[in-house]
């Protein structure tokens, strides 16, 4: 009994366009052909004559139902044209480890792969769709880290124009306060120069007034003198002497008023500086000013950035649903807040009024302190502190110093020479040193501040007196 040959692509091939059956017909000569190849055909050719072995056939032939059910199920079993191999028309249904493509049964006989491993496409597919699938949950999570930093982004845009509004009002406000001061001290400056110009004036006036008087006196006193030349020699004689003090007294010099002028080296002389020293009197400096781009939002800055102090419950309450942006700078947890500008040379002082509070921490702390995801205050802080009726000392990779001999102070002063690598701790009012930190540290040093007690703030004192240095410096701006 004869074997069964399997059927093979050529089967189920139209011999017009060389591929798959699609509708196909069978002519009278039993040839079968694709509908609308045979109808192209014949609209080319002119005649119903049959591809293959040019027998004529009817105008509508019939459909070839078992053809095309083969067809379909070939197709069914090749699979798509893509998953089948280029050379042996095969399905590709093993991946060659070695080479990393796919192949087919006839390829792993061939001599390029016959000693090379394969392992079924399934298997190897289903690995790399777990490699896949992990790229994709990657992207995934990347997708919502995106839309988290969008929704900062347009968090921080709009907190940025309210920084500006904000800034703008203040700033308008500071200098409607410097231009009120010195409009006053125009008015001031103003008022003595027409006061002095009144006075000099009448002194003036008097002055001509008393000249007029002696102007018009004096012809007839002339008059009077020279007539007691015509007497006797005798009552000459006798009223000389009177006569000639009276002439005499009426020929000195008039009097000359010593400063009678406008003294305006008084009001021009240096008028900007001595202007500034004025204002520089009512107005106060303060070393160091807070940075609220790095304030916790538990914490309340003054308007001038020189108090903080923690929030009380109900202005927790009125801030709910407020929330500042999560900005690099700004510490998250922790109820911290920096000075605006670091230090990398020379020696700042700065004095911090402590009041009553009854938490606080006071001193200096690097640029690359860690500010997110702790609860922790950052570890390479040098501070003092209050909590619980104690003061206590902190430095980084130290036992914390406890000054349990110590009262509270009502002021804190922090002494930062990084010319001597020193940090010392000090109450300015009672001239008690606690302690001097020694450290290695090079990078940038910013001021440090913390606060847990919303009762009392913590205040930057001002500096009574400039520097000459400062002095210099506003000097040669005016």
């Amino acid at each position: 009994m004869a074997s069964k040959r399997p059927f093979t692509e050529e089967d189920f091939t139209c011999p017009v366009c060389c591929d798959i059956f699609s509708d196909p017909v069978l002519l009278r000569c039993g040839h079968s052909v694709c509908r609308d190849c045979i109808q192209q055909y014949w609209t080319t050719k002119g005649s119903r004559e049959c591809p293959l072995c040019r027998k004529r056939s009817t105008k509508n032939p019939p459909v070839n139902l078992a053809l095309k059910n083969l067809s379909l199920a070939f197709l069914d079993y090749r699979g798509p044209s893509e998953e089948l191999c280029e050379v042996h028309r095969e399905r590709l249904s093993l991946f060659c480890l070695h080479d990393e493509e796919l192949m087919c049964v006839v390829c792993r006989e061939s001599h390029q792969h016959r000693n090379h491993a394969c392992r079924p496409v399934s298997e190897i597919a289903e690995e790399h769709k777990r490699v896949f699938r992990s790229e994709l949950d990657l992207l995934t999570r990347k997708k919502k880290i995106l839309e988290h930093a969008k929704f900062e982004c347009s968090h921080q845009a709009e907190h940025i124009c309210h920084q500006a509004s904000h800034t703008e009002k203040s700033i308008r406000k500071d200098f409607k306060h410097l231009h009120q001061l010195l409009y006053d001290e125009e008015k001031a400056m103003l008022v003595a120069l027409r006061k002095e110009k009144n006075q000099k004036t009448q002194v003036m006036k008097n002055k001509i007034v008393k000249i007029n008087e002696e102007i018009l006196s004096l012809p007839k006193t002339i008059e009077e003198l020279r007539g007691k030349l015509n007497t006797g020699d005798v009552q000459f004689l006798q009223s000389f002497k009177d006569m000639l003090e009276r002439a005499q007294n009426m020929n000195q010099e008039a009097e000359t008023v010593q400063g009678g002028l406008i003294d305006t080296a008084e009001y021009l002389g240096n008028l900007k500086f001595k202007v500034w020293s004025k204002i520089r009197a009512s107005i106060s400096y303060t070393p160091v000013v807070l940075d609220p781009n790095t304030a916790n939002s538990q914490l309340i800055l003054s308007e001038d950035l020189t108090c903080v102090r923690d929030r009380d419950e109900q202005e927790e309450e009125d801030i709910v649903g407020v929330q500042l942006p999560d900005n690099p700078e700004r510490f998250d947890r922790c109820p911290c807040v920096l000075g605006s500008v670091g230090y990398s040379s020379g020696t700042h002082i700065w004095d911090v009024d402590v009041g009553d509070s009854t938490f606080w921490m006071l001193g200096v702390t690097t640029e690359s302190a860690k500010r997110k995801g702790t609860n922790s205050f950052p570890s390479e802080v040098w501070c003092i502190g209050y909590d619980n009726n104690t003061l206590s000392l902190k430095a980084p990779q130290e036992s914390c110093i406890s000054l349990i001999w110590c009262e509270k102070p009502k002021q804190v002063r922090v002494n930062l020479n990084l010319a001597e690598g020193q940090i010392s701790f000090s109450d300015p009012l009672s001239k008690t040193l606690y302690h001097t930190f020694t450290t290695r540290y090079t990078e940038k040093f910013f001021p440090f501040f913390c606060s847990l007690c919303s009762i009392s703030s913590l205040r930057i004192l001002p500096v009574v007196k400039l520097s000459k240095r400062d002095i210099k410096s506003v000097q040669k701006l005016l």
